[in-house]
């Protein structure tokens, strides 16, 4: 038959194209459809593109900061426009490297709009207005999802937009922007845009940003962000924007007081929703949960020879669960022992843990994975913590970045890590080596075998450990 693939794939995001890549590389025959361009929202319009303008607008600041290195700059300033241009050239170097892996891999990428039909067949409908026909022997949805918008009066108007909105945009210039949410994008993005100079203003309507992460992360995270100047109001409702002379007029409540204040811009991170909108035939009998794919534990749809994986499942929406799941589908479509998990069940508890890791680029990074010690105790597991403050690690000392600390929590009796979060310098880089030791149930007495190297911001690590020994 015509079109005929052992794997068809909807979506060509990081579940999607790690999928691809498995697949073909065991022998599959595989074709992958996106409307956009190959990366999907992860390398066009999210991670890639905001951590592209987060190291250029953080050089930026270091270098407005260079007297403290003992150096002197005469002018400081930048260009919007090349910022932007690096920005593009970033995700387009992402972008030829998947399609020239795909081309070494025999993998078929076609643009245009995908539609589920019965009997595995896909419409793909493309930017000329012809359609055609593809089919799989198996399915994987990889759609992903799409950003949320506040449902306020004002939401509609010119300069109020989402983070995909902003990050695609050529007219990224705000002098001072309003972001309604205080959860990882929205204070990545505030990051970006104060070291660049703009007032940002931050709305959440909890009692503390980074509503789902612990505590222990936000509150120093708030204190740090104040001081650099970000106004940030907790408990607080947005309830209208209009226009105003210099922008736009956000009124908003905050401790039962109205309050007001004028910016240029207006960011809405308010969470995303799974991208299924017109994805399936009214014939295909897809079982949908507000919108979202529903799977079992082998990420199987109610339709046999349907997958779905990532953030259209809903779940943990990051770009690297996305992939293993995607991984793990495949691996089970060709009958292999999977190699990736997400969850496990440490020899002293009963229940399963997450092992993936939650990563925020702010300046000091967080990152984390498993248990805090706040959840641990919650389900009453004994535990013992060992903790490290930065402020003595020799390479924070000389790069005089934010320092933070390095907790690590293992079990009170069986000494197996449970869990570690970090707020420090390079903790996004620094937790795969958490990560990789929880997924094997290491000890602190294993974890002390390996030498880290003197000075590194990851021999902290050690010293976090050692500290829970004592």
């Amino acid at each position: 038959m015509k079109n005929m693939y052992d794997l068809l794939i909807v979506g060509a995001g990081p579940g999607g194209y790690v999928a691809a890549k498995k697949a073909a590389g065991l022998g599959m025959s595989v074709v992958i459809i996106d409307r956009g361009p190959v990366g999907g929202t992860c390398i066009n319009r999210g991670c890639i593109p905001t951590k592209a303008m987060l190291h250029a607008a953080t050089l930026y600041r270091d270098i407005k900061e260079c007297e403290l290195f003992g150096l002197h700059v005469d002018h400081v300033g930048y260009d919007l426009q090349k910022i932007i241009e690096y920005k593009d050239a970033s995700t387009a170097e992402m972008r030829r490297n998947l399609e020239k892996e795909f081309a070494e891999l025999g993998i078929v990428f076609v643009q245009g709009t995908a539609r589920v039909q019965a009997g595995k067949r896909v419409r793909v409908e493309k930017a000329d207005g012809s359609s055609e026909f593809y089919f799989g022997r198996n399915i994987l949805i990889a759609t992903g999802a799409k950003a949320n918008r506040a449902d306020i009066p004002g939401a509609e108007l010119p300069g109020v937009m989402t983070s995909e909105e902003l990050l695609t945009s050529d007219e990224s210039k705000y002098r001072s922007l309003l972001i309604l949410g205080g959860g990882v994008i929205g204070l990545e993005i505030a990051t970006i845009f104060r070291n660049l100079g703009a007032e940002v203003t931050i709305i959440e309507i909890s009692d503390r940003l980074l509503p789902n992460m612990d505590r222990e992360f936000s509150d120093p995270l708030e204190e740090i962000l104040t001081e650099r100047g970000i106004r940030i109001y907790k408990e607080s409702i947005l309830e209208q924007i209009t226009r105003a002379e210099t922008g736009l007029s956000c009124k908003f409540v905050c401790e039962g007081e109205s309050r007001e204040v004028q910016v240029e811009g207006v960011l809405m991170s308010v969470g995303r929703r799974a991208n299924t909108e017109g994805l399936f035939d009214a014939n295909v009998p897809i079982k949908l949960e507000r919108g979202r794919i529903v799977v079992d534990e082998f990420f199987r749809t109610s339709v046999p020879g349907i997958y779905a994986v990532g953030d259209v499942i809903g779940g943990i929406q990051l770009a690297h669960v996305a992939s293993a799941e995607a991984t793990y589908v495949v691996e089970k479509m060709n009958d292999l022992k999977p190699s990736v998990i997400v969850s496990m069940v440490p020899s002293c508890l009963f229940t399963p843990i997450s092992i993936v890791p939650s990563c925020l680029y702010t300046d000091p990074e967080i990152a984390s994975v498993g248990l805090t010690e706040e959840r641990a105790r919650a389900k009453g597991v004994p535990i013992r913590c060992g903790r490290y403050a930065m402020e003595g690690n020799g390479q924070t000392i000389i790069s005089k970045e934010a320092a933070g600390f390095i907790k690590i929590i293992f079990a009170k009796d069986s000494d197996v890590l449970l869990g570690a979060q970090l707020m420090c310098p390079r903790a996004t880089d620094m937790i795969g080596e958490l990560a990789t030791a929880l997924a094997n149930g290491l000890t602190s007495k294993q974890l002390m075998y390996a030498m880290r190297a003197h000075p590194t911001f990851n021999e902290a690590i050690s010293c976090a450990v050692e500290n829970s020994r004592i």
